[in-house]
C-alpha cells in the first residue's frame, strides 16, 4: 500500500504566506530595479541656510514603504533653496548632513532635516530631463480643456460636468476686454480726426481760393481804396490759409501717436497676455496631472496593491513635478510682463488721451481765435466800385468771381 503525506504539511507556511523568515527576507532584501525612462541623474550636495522658522522651504515626497527614492515635490518661492537653485522638483535626496536616508520615510527625512540647526547640508541626485518628455498627449488635451473652460461661466462649466480651476477666471485676461474698448475709442478719436484734418485741408484751399481771386481784383482795380481793400481782404484770406495748414501739421502728430498706440502697443501686449495664458493653460494641466498621479497612488496603497512607477522610483511622477515647476516659473515670469505692460499701457492711455485732447481743443481753438481776429482786421467793407464806368476794363471771369465770392459773404 502507498503511504500518503497531505499536501499542505509539505512547507505549510510556504504554501500559504505565512510570515517565516524566508518571507520576511524576500519582502525586504529584494528590490525592483529602477525605471528612469531614458532620464539620467548627478550626484551633487548643496548647503542651505534655514531662515528663522528653520525651514529650507522643500516639501518631500516618496520613501518607504512604497518608493525607494525620497524626492522633492516642490520648492517654495521666497526660501533658502529657491534661492538657492540648486534643488528643484523631482530631484531625489540621498542624505542629510552626509548620512544616507535611503529606505527612509518623508517623515523621518523631514524630522532630521530640522534637527539640524542654522545650516544642512542634502545630498542629492539631480534628475537631467526633457520638458518634451513630460509634455503627453494627455497634458495637451488637458491644456486644451482649460482653453475651453475659460471662456465659460461657471454655471456652463458645471452643466457640463467640466471643473473649473482657480486660475481660469483671471481677473487679468478680463482686462483684455477693456483694452479692446480703449482700441475702439482710439480708433474712433483717429477716424474723427482724421475726417476734420480733411475738412479743414478742404476750408484752406477755399481760403486760398479766396485770397487769390480777391488779390486778382485788387489789382485789376483801377480805384486805390478799392484796390487796397480788396487785395487787404484776399492777405487775410491767404493767411488763414496758412494757420489752417499750421493746425494740420500741429493736429497730424496727434494721428501719429494714436496710431502707435492702437497699432503697436496694444497689439503687442495682446500677444503678452496671449503667451500668458498659454502657460497658464499650461501650468494648469500639469498641475492636474500631479493630481490625478497622487489620486493614483493613494487608491493602490489603499487597496495595498503595488504600483510599477512608484516601486521603481517614481521617475515618470517626479518627470511631470519637474515640468510643473518649470511651467509655474514660466507662468509668474509672464504674468510678471504682463501686469507691468498692463499698467504702462493704462498710465499711458489715462495721461496720452488727455494730453491729445487738449492738444487737439487747444489747436482748434487757437485757429478759429486768429482767422476771427485776422477778418477783423480786413473789415474793409463797404467797399465802392462803379461797375457802370470800370467795367470795360475787366475780365469776365474776373467779375464773375467776385461777384460769387461777395454773394458768398453776403450769405454769411
Amino acid at each position: 500500500m502507498f503511504s500518503f503525506t497531505p499536501f499542505d504539511n509539505l512547507y505549510p507556511e510556504h504554501f500559504f504566506g505565512f510570515n517565516t523568515e524566508l518571507d520576511h527576507k524576500m519582502d525586504y532584501d529584494y528590490e525592483m530595479e529602477e525605471d528612469k525612462m531614458g532620464m539620467t541623474v548627478t550626484s551633487g550636495n548643496v548647503t542651505l541656510s534655514k531662515d528663522g522658522s528653520n525651514l529650507i522651504g522643500i516639501s518631500i515626497g516618496g520613501g518607504a514603504p512604497l518608493c525607494p527614492c525620497l524626492y522633492v515635490v516642490q520648492v517654495f518661492d521666497n526660501t533658502p533653496a529657491s534661492r538657492d537653485g540648486t534643488i528643484a522638483a523631482g530631484d531625489e535626496i540621498t542624505g542629510v548632513n552626509g548620512k544616507s536616508v535611503r529606505g527612509r520615510t518623508k517623515v523621518e527625512v523631514a524630522k532630521a532635516i530640522q534637527a539640524v540647526k542654522e545650516e544642512v547640508v542634502i545630498n542629492y541626485n539631480k534628475l537631467h530631463a526633457e520638458p518634451s518628455q513630460g509634455k503627453t498627449l494627455d497634458v495637451i488635451l488637458k491644456k486644451l480643456k482649460h482653453r475651453i473652460v475659460e471662456n465659460m461661466s461657471s454655471t456652463t462649466a458645471d452643466a457640463l460636468g467640466l471643473s473649473r480651476a482657480i486660475l481660469c477666471n483671471d481677473g487679468l485676461v478680463k482686462k483684455l476686454d477693456e483694452m479692446e474698448g480703449n482700441a475702439t475709442l482710439y480708433r474712433g478719436l483717429m477716424e474723427h480726426t482724421r475726417k476734420i484734418m480733411k475738412a479743414m485741408y478742404e476750408v484752406s484751399k477755399t481760403h486760398r481760393v479766396f485770397g487769390d481771386v480777391f488779390a486778382s481784383i485788387g489789382v485789376r482795380e483801377p480805384q486805390p481804396n478799392a484796390s487796397e481793400a480788396f487785395t487787404h481782404f484776399g492777405d487775410a484770406h491767404r493767411t488763414m490759409e496758412k494757420h489752417g495748414i499750421k493746425l494740420l501739421k500741429t493736429v497730424k502728430p496727434m494721428l501719429s501717436d494714436l496710431s502707435t498706440f492702437l497699432n503697436k502697443a496694444i497689439p503687442d501686449t495682446k500677444l503678452t497676455i496671449k503667451k500668458y495664458c498659454d502657460a497658464k493653460f499650461e501650468y494648469l494641466s500639469y498641475c492636474l496631472k500631479v493630481k490625478e498621479m497622487d489620486d493614483e497612488e493613494y487608491s493602490y496603497a489603499a487597496l495595498q496593491e503595488p504600483l510599477y512607477r512608484v516601486e521603481t522610483g517614481n521617475y515618470e511622477y517626479r518627470l511631470v513635478l519637474r515640468c510643473r515647476q518649470d511651467a509655474r516659473a514660466r507662468f509668474a515670469k509672464l504674468r510678471s510682463d504682463v501686469l507691468v505692460k498692463m499698467e504702462l499701457l493704462d498710465q499711458k492711455h489715462v495721461q496720452d488721451i488727455v494730453f491729445q485732447l487738449q492738444k487737439f481743443v487747444s489747436a482748434m481753438s487757437q485757429y478759429h481765435d486768429t482767422c476771427y481776429k485776422c477778418l477783423q482786421g480786413a473789415d474793409v467793407f463797404p467797399i465802392e466800385v462803379k461797375f457802370c464806368t470800370r467795367l470795360c476794363r475787366w475780365d469776365t471771369s474776373v467779375v464773375l468771381s467776385m461777384i460769387c465770392c461777395l454773394s458768398v459773404y453776403i450769405c454769411l
